[in-house]
């Protein structure tokens, strides 16, 4: 099956900073990159003087927008463009099956937005089976490697920051993508594990003597998240990689550590509450005040 990088634009800064940022990295991944925008003719949306040909023709604007500012940029980057009548959410995850990763606009410090307002970036966060990345527009953080404006931004590796959570299974995923994303860009990578000291009841007889044997809770987590890494390093050994473990809530563990990223991977586990799906606090921190763009890679159910 052939893969692709996705972007959704909408024209706003946010979603063709997204484009521009999706550009890259299928440049960096020698993948094709396919421009969504979704469109459906809403007799209720203003102007009320417009009708379903006017309305659909700026759609198609938006993306010729878009399609003419990525080719710009990135000449020889196989390149496609899209108008889907369907609601955002829909278009975006319609298009899962051969997309290697989604990527959307977000404002950050606030509700997502570019191609998904109001909810719908979260909804398309906790509903993918592939990874989704946010990315803001320029200017709207130190770290990111966004674009929306007349000049590209120019680039480099540098690092991309990882959060591992859990066991070496249920952490392979977000490793997975971490790793591979370095090997693609030339970067180095920086794994974080953050912990906590929950209630001595919390811990199994068979946990506690493990942190025994390894000399204490912290060589406990640092032993957890080498096992964790070993496999990756074993088949990226070009990748650098350094390894952090803190005492601290993960999200804000994750965030102390960000400001000089290029790129943060979380992972995420849905969960169904009373308003619907929702992504896990982490992820949550990571898309609303990082100031990188983000990488939300799905999880296991809880």
């Amino acid at each position: 099956m052939s893969r692709e990088i996705v972007a959704g634009v909408d024209g706003s800064p946010e979603s063709l900073a997204a484009a521009d940022w999706a550009a890259r990295e299928a440049a960096h991944r020698g993948l094709p990159l396919r421009l969504v925008h979704a469109w459906r003719w809403e007799p209720l949306a203003l102007p009320l003087d417009q009708d379903p040909t006017a309305q659909q023709q700026v759609a198609r604007e938006v993306l010729r927008e878009a399609e003419n500012a990525v080719a710009g940029r990135h000449p020889g980057l196989p390149l496609s463009a899209q108008v889907i009548g369907d609601t955002p959410v829909a278009a975006l995850l319609g298009t899962v099956d051969e997309a290697e990763l989604l990527v959307i606009g977000s404002r950050g410090q606030g509700a997502l937005a570019g191609f998904l307002l109001g909810s719908y970036g979260q909804q398309i966060i906790a509903a993918s089976p592939v990874p989704v990345v946010a990315v803001r527009s320029r200017g709207t953080g130190p770290a990111t490697d966004g674009a929306a404006g007349d000049e590209a931004v120019e680039e480099t590796p540098g690092e991309i920051l990882v959060g591992q959570d859990g066991s070496p299974e249920d952490s392979a995923p977000v490793l997975k993508v971490a790793f591979e994303t370095a090997a693609a860009r030339g970067a180095s990578i920086q794994a974080v594990r953050a912990w906590s000291l929950p209630p001595l009841i919390a811990y199994s007889p068979s946990s506690l003597a493990l942190a025994d044997e390894a000399g204490g809770l912290v060589p406990f987590e640092e032993k957890a998240l080498g096992e964790a890494l070993a496999p990756w390093r074993e088949r990226f050994p070009d990748v650098p990689v350094t390894e952090h473990v803190e005492l601290g809530s993960a999200g804000q563990v994750l965030l102390s550590r960000s400001g000089s990223a290029r790129l943060l991977v979380v992972g995420r586990r849905a969960r169904r509450g009373a308003l619907g799906q929702r992504i896990g606090s982490v992820a949550h921190a990571a898309l609303h005040l990082a100031p990188c763009p983000v990488v939300v890679v799905p999880h296991a159910e809880a």
